[in-house]
């Protein structure tokens, strides 16, 4: 009997539409059979969906960004060049604090984060790709860039998500003190954690971690 556990994001998805509506659908921890029954379609036409050059009417994008908890400006990348959060706000939102324990669940294993550091020229922001390896956060850069010339300084070490259909979300904040990792097995650790290279592209093999002095987090819910 086939496995209908949701397949890795990367292993589906064969167009813009179709890598956004798996990469969600996995997210969720969905199977197809899952997000069918949620929008009223066969599992098969799900699969059509990730797998082939579709072109669903507005009828079917409505019902499945619904089941997906989601837009339809989003499933089809009509907000790929706006910031995230555009929407109106819910009027009984608050602000909550999060705990520490909970601050490490949400930063997991691996994403994109942003690095605030100061320079000569004053302060500067940097996304990367980030890994967590025991308490600390990796990442890697070029040899020469701004971040590796940070190496012994105190950052701070910001990620988050925003849910822009329930206008919800969350950030987690680190501050410590970030250091090249100079030690080859160390290296090799965390190029087998890595899972996959820096989107920026070109020569990014200098690995550096950030141990944190302090985690705080907070979150947007309604009340």
């Amino acid at each position: 009997m086939p496995s209908t556990a949701p397949k890795p994001a990367q292993d589906v998805g064969r167009t813009d539409l179709g890598r956004r509506i798996a990469a969600r659908r996995v997210g969720l921890g969905l199977t197809r059979e899952q997000v069918g029954d949620r929008c009223g379609a066969d599992a098969s036409y799900i699969a059509y969906l990730e797998e082939r050059a579709a072109d669903p009417g507005a009828g079917s994008l409505l019902r499945l960004a619904d089941a997906l908890g989601t837009t339809v400006a989003e499933l089809t990348g009509a907000t790929v060049d706006q910031p995230p959060g555009r929407g109106t706000a819910w009027r009984d939102t608050e602000l909550v604090e999060l705990g520490e324990a909970e601050c490490r669940r949400l930063l997991s294993t691996h994403g994109i984060g942003r690095v605030a550091i100061c320079t000569a020229v004053g302060p500067a922001i940097v996304p990367v790709n980030y890994v967590v390896a025991g308490d600390d956060i990796a990442f890697r850069t070029s040899g020469e860039a701004l971040l590796a010339r940070a190496a012994g300084t105190e950052v701070a070490f910001e990620v988050d998500h925003i849910d822009d259909a329930m206008k919800q979300g969350w950030s987690v904040m680190v501050v410590g003190e970030v250091a090249g990792v100079t030690d080859g097995d160390a290296r090799q650790r965390l190029d087998a954690l890595a899972r996959s290279l820096p989107w920026a592209g070109g020569h990014r093999t200098h690995w550096m971690s950030v141990t944190p002095v302090r985690v705080t987090g907070r979150r947007v819910v309604r009340q």
